[in-house]
């Protein structure tokens, strides 16, 4: 079962989240950017108009070079209250989100204890990249994809979080950690992960595609979105902000959860309480809940 926040802590770190988000959302339609919620942030919209009650980040997905226009505006307008963090500004990042984080706080998730990078709280930024169009080039594009971000996490993390329980999951640690290990010795390093992970979930940045994907999603296929079905965007209230998202959402998300506006027992609830959280000069500041 995941670990839960007191309410204090959870309110707090959800006002920050989407004070990131309302300064992210006046560059976007300052510079005709696009974005969108999706996962739990689109569940959180269509059930509950907000966050999930128990929910504790927000998950934005955009083209990948309105992700990257925006966060350099992010961070140039407001050099002391952000910064980015992706494999672009550390190698040691193993994942291939970027992360729009606020400065002189720390959030540090369990599974990336050991991972030495600058952890803060966070606005998680999805690049979606041109899809092939073709069935077997875009079979080939996903999993090469998916592959080499997944030796980058291991590299990066010898035993990553799990989607498998019990003897399977021993297995699975068991090989995580030879692979780490074989990684470490044979000198393959996190810089030549990172460049072919990069350069196959970019094959087709350069064509026009009717599909946009994120590729390194824990299951893959579960971030394709078909354009014509998804433009326009619809706008839906996130607690006191409207948001855009998908105009299938509500297909998008069945497809993904299955019946997704019951809400699943409280065994089966997911946070990402961290190892180690610190408010930094928000600490103190009121707050209205969000």
């Amino acid at each position: 079962m995941s670990k839960f926040y007191d309410q204090e802590t959870l309110d707090r770190l959800r006002y920050l989240e989407v004070m990131i988000l309302k300064d992210f959302d006046k560059v976007c339609k300052e510079n005709n950017l696009t974005y969108f919620g999706y996962a739990g942030t689109g569940i959180g919209a269509l059930r509950h108009k907000g966050f999930i009650p128990w929910d504790d980040d927000i998950d934005i997905s955009m083209p990948r070079k309105d992700l990257e226009k925006a966060v350099a505006i992010l961070t140039e307008k407001y050099p002391d209250k952000y910064y980015a963090l992706n494999t672009d500004t550390d190698v040691n990042y193993p994942l291939a989100t970027t992360r729009l984080c606020l400065k002189d706080t720390v959030f540090l998730e369990y599974p990336m204890k050991d991972v030495k990078c600058k952890w803060g709280i966070f606005l998680d930024l999805y690049a979606l990249d041109n899809a092939a169009d073709n069935p077997l080039l875009y079979q080939l594009q996903m999993w090469e994809t998916w592959f080499w971000g997944k030796l980058l996490i291991l590299r990066s993390i010898p035993r990553p979080t799990l989607y498998v329980h019990g003897f399977l999951a021993g297995v699975v640690t068991g090989a995580c950690v030879l692979t780490n290990k074989i990684m470490a010795a044979m000198g393959v390093s996190k810089e030549r992960l990172i460049r072919l992970r990069d350069r196959a979930s970019r094959r087709y940045e350069n064509r026009k595609t009717k599909r946009i994907a994120y590729f390194c999603d824990p299951l893959p296929y579960t971030n394709t979105f078909v354009l014509k079905e998804m433009y326009p965007l619809q706008m839906l209230p996130f607690g006191d902000i409207d948001m855009p998202f998908p105009k299938n959402l509500d297909a998008l998300l069945t497809k993904m959860y299955g019946d997704y506006m019951t809400p699943p027992p409280r065994n089966k609830r997911k946070t990402h309480k961290p190892y180690r959280l610190d408010f930094g000069p928000y600490k103190n500041i009121p707050i209205e809940k969000v």
